[in-house]
C-alpha cells in the first residue's frame, strides 16, 4: 500500500526520541578562506533507558572524536553515518544506565555554496560566514537532535579572524584574543530553551547602529557601506518593541 510505504519512509527519517538534550556548548571556528569549519561540542542529555547507542542528525560532517560520558564513566564512541537519512549513531563498549549523560564531539564541516546551514556568503569585497538552520539544517553545522520539539538551550563560542566579529542569539559576554595572534574568541549569553533550528551566526566586518527602548538595546547590523541604511530599521524595531510590551503587559 503505498499510503503505507510513504508513513514508513516519513517515520524512518525522525530520531527515536530515547535521548533528550538539554543543552548543548558548541564552539564554531570558520576559515572564509577554504569554506571549512572545525567545531566543538558537549551535549547534555537525558537517557530514557539504558543503551549503548545514540542516534543524532549530522550532515556533511566529519567526525573526528567522540566521546560520552555517564556519571563516572567515559567512553569513546565508534560513529556510524548514514548520509541519506542525515545520522549518525554512536555507539560505545558498555551500555550506558538511564539518567544524564553528556556528548563531547569534534568535528569539521564544509562552509557550503547552499545558502543552508553553515554556509559562505560573498561580496565583491570578501567572503563571510551566515547560518540558516530552519527547518531542518542545524545538522550541517553541529550534530544534533535536530527536531522542533526537541528544545534546548544554547552556549555559542565563535573563533574568528582578529579584524572580525560574530553576531549570535545571546548578546555578547566575552571578548578574549587568541587562540594565536590572528585570531579571538567570541563568547555569547546563554539562550532561552528552543528549538535548533533558531540558533544563528554570522562572522564578517559587520557594522552596527545601536539604539534600544525601554532599557533593552537593539542593534541593526550591515556590511561596511550599508550601516546608515539600517536606520529606519532601527527606528522602527524601537516603535515596535515599545508597541508590544505596552499592548501585552509583557516586557521583551
Amino acid at each position: 500500500n503505498d499510503t503505507l510505504h510513504f508513513a514508513l519512509r516519513l517515520d524512518a527519517q525522525r530520531l527515536p526520541g530515547d535521548v533528550i538534550p538539554n543543552h548543548y556548548q558548541i564552539t564554531l571556528a570558520p576559515d572564509l578562506t577554504k569554506a571549512t569549519f572545525s567545531g566543538e561540542e558537549t551535549i547534555e542529555v537525558r537517557l530514557l533507558k539504558p543503551t549503548s547507542k545514540i542516534v543524532l542528525n549530522a550532515a556533511e560532517i566529519n567526525f573526528e572524536e567522540v566521546r560520552v560520558t555517564s556519571g563516572a564513566s567515559q567512553q569513546t564512541a565508534e560513529v556510524t553515518t548514514d548520509e541519506k537519512s542525515e545520522m549518525a549513531t554512536l555507539t560505545v563498549p558498555n551500555t550506558m544506565p538511564a539518567g544524564e549523560a553528556s556528548i563531547h564531539i569534534r568535528y569539521t564541516g564544509i562552509l557550503n555554496d547552499q545558502l543552508r546551514g553553515f554556509y559562505l556568503s560573498k561580496t565583491q569585497r570578501r567572503n563571510y560566514a551566515v547560518t540558516q538552520f530552519e527547518s531542518t539544517d542545524a545538522r550541517r553545522a553541529f550534530p544534533s537532535f535536530d527536531e522542533p520539539a526537541m528544545k534546548a538551550s544554547f552556549d555559542i563560542t565563535a573563533v574568528v579572524d582578529a579584524g572580525d566579529t560574530a553576531i549570535s542569539n545571546g548578546k555578547l559576554i566575552s571578548d578574549t584574543p587568541g587562540p594565536g595572534a590572528d585570531k579571538h574568541t567570541l563568547k555569547f549569553a546563554t539562550s532561552p530553551k528552543m528549538s535548533t533550528y533558531l540558533v544563528a551566526l554570522v562572522v564578517g566586518d559587520f557594522q552596527c547602529l545601536e539604539g534600544g527602548t525601554d532599557g533593552i538595546p537593539i542593534r541593526v547590523c550591515a556590511t561596511p557601506g550599508k550601516k546608515e541604511l539600517g536606520g529606519f530599521a532601527l527606528s522602527a524595531a524601537e516603535h515596535v518593541v515599545h508597541f508590544y510590551d505596552q499592548y501585552y503587559g509583557i516586557k521583551y
